[in-house]
C-alpha cells in the first residue's frame, strides 16, 4: 500500500511541476505542497520527490512535523495564527515564512514571540488580505494593506516583511480575470509606492487556481488536494 501511495503522490506532484511549466510565471515562483490533515509518511514521499516546501494550517500538527521530518523542509504556516500559539510557531527553527499575518497586533505578537525564542535571524512573514471581503476569511482590508506592512517595517524588527497572501473566493470563473488575484497585485502596487526598496511576493493560487494565479503574478502556490488527494474532515 505504502508503494502504491508513493506512487501516486509522486505522480501528482510531477503533474503539478509539468502543469507550473506550462504557463508564463515569475522565474522564481514556487510550489508549497500543502499537507494538512496528512501523515508524515506522505510528506516523506514528496520529499524524497524533491519537495521542500510544505505549508500547514495547524500549529501542533506543524510541530509535530517538524520533529519528524528532515530539518532542510521549509516550512509555511498557512493557517489562522493565534496570538497566544505565536511562541509554539516562532521556535520552529525551519519555519520559512507565516503567511498569515493579518493585524497589527498580531505582528507585535510574533515578532515578541520571535525575542524570546531568540531566533537567530528575522523571520518572513506575508500580510494576509481580505482581497474577497468575505465575513469568514481572515486578513486585512486592501485599504489598511500598507498601514499594517508600514509598521511591521517599522516597529518589529524581529519580522521580515516578505509578502502578501490571499484565499479569494472559491468557485470564480476560470475564464475570466480573477479579481482577488488583481486585489493583491493592486496591493503589492500600493505598498511598494509607498516603501521603497520592497519586491514583496505574492501567495495566491490553490489546487483550483495555481495555473491562472501563476499567470496573474503569483510567486508562491499552495497545492494540496491535487497533490495529495482530498482531505479527511477533522
Amino acid at each position: 500500500m505504502s508503494e502504491e501511495r508513493q506512487a501516486e503522490i509522486v505522480q501528482n506532484l510531477t503533474a503539478v511541476r509539468t502543469a507550473m511549466a506550462t504557463v508564463p510565471h515569475k522565474p522564481n515562483a514556487r510550489l508549497v505542497a500543502v499537507s494538512k490533515y496528512k501523515p508524515a509518511e506522505d510528506l516523506q514521499f514528496a520529499y524524497d520527490a524533491g519537495q521542500r516546501h510544505f505549508g500547514e494550517n495547524y500549529v501542533q500538527e506543524l510541530v509535530d512535523k517538524s520533529e519528524k521530518l528532515p530539518r532542510d523542509i521549509a516550512w509555511h504556516f498557512i493557517g489562522h495564527l493565534q496570538s497566544n500559539k505565536c511562541k509554539l510557531v516562532a521556535a520552529i527553527p525551519n519555519l520559512f515564512v507565516v503567511e498569515t499575518i493579518d493585524s497589527i497586533k498580531k505582528a507585535d505578537a510574533l515578532n515578541k514571540a520571535c525575542v524570546s525564542c531568540n531566533r537567530g535571524t528575522p523571520l518572513k512573514v506575508f500580510v494576509q488580505v481580505n482581497t474577497s471581503n468575505e465575513d469568514a476569511k481572515s486578513g486585512v482590508d486592501p485599504e489598511q494593506c500598507t498601514e499594517v506592512c508600514q509598521h511591521i517595517i517599522d516597529n518589529c524588527p524581529q519580522l521580515d516583511l516578505a509578502g502578501l497572501m490571499t484565499i479569494g473566493m472559491f468557485g470564480r470563473d476560470p475564464s475570466e480575470e480573477n479579481p482577488d488575484f488583481k486585489c493583491l497585485v493592486d496591493c503589492k502596487a500600493a505598498v511598494e509606492s509607498e516603501i521603497e526598496g520592497r519586491d514583496l511576493e505574492l501567495s495566491m493560487g490553490m489546487s483550483a487556481d495555481y495555473l491562472q494565479a501563476l499567470k496573474a503574478g503569483s510567486t508562491n502556490v499552495r497545492v494540496g488536494t491535487t497533490i495529495f488527494g482530498s482531505r479527511p474532515k477533522k
